[in-house]
């Protein structure tokens, strides 16, 4: 508690410097698989390549990626961005067979309507499908912000700040506080976006709401 009370702006810049890593990356991630997951459902012929090439990027070990990156992006090894593109590609990786499994859970029933009615297949996509797909793609965003914030804690071994470097600086110091408060204040942000992401999910999908309470 001594610490705690003499350390709240560390744990504070820590914690947004946390949020400034884990969120962009947790957008990206969830952006770039909705067309790849699209393709995956679309084209059966590419769905064992690309769910395939989804678990091997996450089965690479985060530290190495994080030293391999900067060689490939052209920057430091210190830099934030390499920590984003990371975490962007083990989002990615999480989500391609997420939204694969969430756009196959689309009743055929209400795609076969919406082409009856002329819709396109970009309009169908947009107005139908991706709706109706919405519970399982937020189940996998909902994995993937929590594994995200708890993938960035890695990169305090780098010496970049975030929340992993209370654990760093914790450990060398002997403050077991210091590594107590970050490993605390890791679970309340996780616990924090992946409640806000099930709000969010609540308010804009109402008719999934409505179907689990007729169930």
């Amino acid at each position: 508690m001594t610490w705690l009370a003499n350390n709240w702006d560390t744990l504070w810049a820590a914690t947004l410097a946390h949020l400034a890593l884990a969120l962009p990356a947790i957008v990206a991630s969830f952006l770039v698989s909705i067309p790849v997951a699209w393709m995956a459902h679309r084209f059966a012929w590419s769905r064992f390549t690309l769910v395939t090439l989804g678990s091997l990027i996450y089965a690479i070990p985060s530290l190495p990626l994080l030293i391999v990156l900067p060689l490939l992006l052209g920057t430091t090894v210190r830099a934030s961005v390499n920590v984003v593109v990371a975490l962007t590609l083990y989002g990615f990786a999480l989500m391609i067979r997420a939204g694969t499994d969430a756009l196959d859970a689309v009743p055929p029933s209400a795609v076969h309507s919406a082409i009856a009615m002329g819709q396109g297949g970009a309009r169908r996509f947009f107005t139908v499908e991706l709706p109706l797909a919405g519970p399982g793609l937020l189940a996998g965003l909902r994995v993937v912000a929590v594994s995200t914030i708890a993938l960035v804690s890695v990169s305090g071994v780098l010496g970049i700040n975030s929340l992993g470097m209370l654990f760093v600086d914790g450990f060398q110091r002997g403050i077991l506080a210091e590594v107590i408060a970050g490993i605390l204040a890791t679970v309340a942000i996780a616990l924090l976006i992946d409640a806000l992401l099930l709000l969010a999910g609540r308010a804009l999908m109402p008719w999934a709401r409505l179907r689990r309470t007729r169930r």
